[in-house]
């Protein structure tokens, strides 16, 4: 009986010792920040990556040398950009130096857009469960498929011909 109770006291040790060091990983994140105060992450869509630096500032955000309105002139990709700010809450207060390669320009918004989001994690941890919650913190994965030989496309057939 009393090495029953002896054990059971063990088991509730390691149980112990197990929850503490499942509590400290999740506090042990702490802001990752370069000499400059920035943070810096690399974002992917379909065959495009962007390298994202965000700081603290006035909501500018510059793409390859140009601002966001002239280089994603569409509204739809400009919203695209917008995303992670709203869902974690921090419109206008993020400075974001951008430049992006490869791919057209809706797999560039998507990029960028992943980049901020992983940035903005890494600044602020507390803003990871939003926008993990959100999926911006997951690389879309779809690309195009490949085109296959004796086909026209990747899965459409040249047109059949009876005669």
């Amino acid at each position: 009986m009393a090495e029953e109770i002896k054990s059971l006291d063990g088991l509730d040790a390691v149980a112990g010792a197990v929850a503490e060091t499942a509590q400290e990983e999740t506090i042990s994140r702490e802001p990752v920040r370069d000499e400059f105060g920035r943070s810096y992450a690399t974002g992917r869509r379909k065959d495009a990556t962007a390298r994202v630096w965000i700081k603290p500032g006035s909501g500018k955000v510059t793409v390859n040398g140009k601002e966001m309105n002239t280089y994603f002139a569409r509204p739809v990709l400009q919203m695209i950009l917008r995303q992670p700010f709203t869902v974690a809450g921090v419109e206008d207060q993020f400075d974001v130096m951008a430049t992006v390669k490869g791919g057209g320009l809706s797999g560039q918004a998507g990029a960028v857009k992943h980049g901020i989001s992983r940035a903005l994690q890494l600044f602020d941890p507390s803003l990871r469960s939003p926008l993990k919650a959100a999926g911006f913190l997951t690389r879309d994965s779809r690309v195009v498929e490949r085109k296959k030989y004796g086909r026209r496309k990747a899965r459409r057939s040249f047109q059949f011909s009876k005669r």
